[in-house]
C-alpha cells in the first residue's frame, strides 16, 4: 500500500470503502467452476466471502450459527443486546416501536444494563455448540474487563473493534489497551 504524508513526520496509508471501489472486467475472463470464494483465517476456512458485522441488529447468536452452517462468519457484539438480557426481543421490539424522537433515550436506557459475564460465556458456547466457528467483539475499553469470560467460553476468533484500534493508543483519559501486552501475556 502507498503510503502518504499527513504533515510534519506522520505518514498513513489510504483506506477505501465500498463506494470507491468498483468492479470492472477486463478482457480476461474465467470460467465460474475455475474460481473458489473460499478463504481461511488461521485453521478456519469459509466457503463464502462475507463477515456479518458485529452489531445488534445483524448478528445474533442464532444468525451466527445459520452462517456458520452455510460456510460463513458472523461476529457476535459482545457488548449488544445478547449479553445484557437473557431474552432481549422484549429490548429490541421497544426499539422497533419507537420514534425518532424518542429514539436515543431510549437505546441509552437499554444499553445501560450491565454486560452479564455469564451470558458471553452462554452466547459463545451456544455458536459453538451448534458447531459454527464462534466469532465475537469488544471494543478495546471492555476487552481488559470482559476477556477472561471471552477466553473460558472458548472463543473461535475473538475481534477488538472500534473505529481507531492500533498497537500504541495514546490517552489523556481512560488508560488505553496495550494491544502488544494484551496479545503477549
Amino acid at each position: 500500500m502507498t503510503e502518504i504524508e499527513i504533515g510534519g513526520t506522520k505518514r498513513g496509508r489510504i483506506a477505501y470503502s465500498f463506494d470507491d471501489i468498483a468492479l470492472v472486467p477486463t478482457r480476461r475472463t474465467r470460467n465460474p467452476e475455475d474460481v473458489s470464494t473460499n478463504w481461511k483465517i488461521d485453521a478456519y476456512d469459509f466457503a463464502f466471502p462475507i463477515v456479518a458485522a458485529p452489531m445488534d441488529s445483524v448478528v445474533s447468536p442464532e444468525v451466527a450459527i445459520s452462517y456458520g452452517q452455510l460456510g460463513g462468519l458472523a461476529v457476535l457484539d459482545l457488548e449488544g443486546l445478547w449479553t445484557r438480557y437473557e431474552d432481549p426481543q422484549s429490548e429490541f421490539k421497544k426499539i422497533a416501536k419507537s420514534n425518532s424522537s424518542s429514539a436515543i433515550e431510549l437505546l441509552q436506557q437499554i444499553y445501560a444494563a450491565p454486560i452479564k459475564p455469564e451470558l458471553i460465556k452462554e452466547r459463545i458456547k451456544q455458536i459453538k455448540s451448534a458447531g459454527a466457528v464462534a466469532a465475537a467483539s469488544l471494543s478495546p475499553r471492555a476487552v481488559v474487563k470482559h476477556f477472561k469470560s471471552v477466553v473460558e467460553a472458548g472463543i473461535d476468533i475473538f475481534v477488538i473493534r472500534g473505529s481507531t484500534v492500533s498497537a500504541e493508543h495514546v490517552s489523556t483519559g481512560d488508560e488505553p489497551l496495550n494491544l502488544k501486552k494484551f496479545i503477549y501475556e
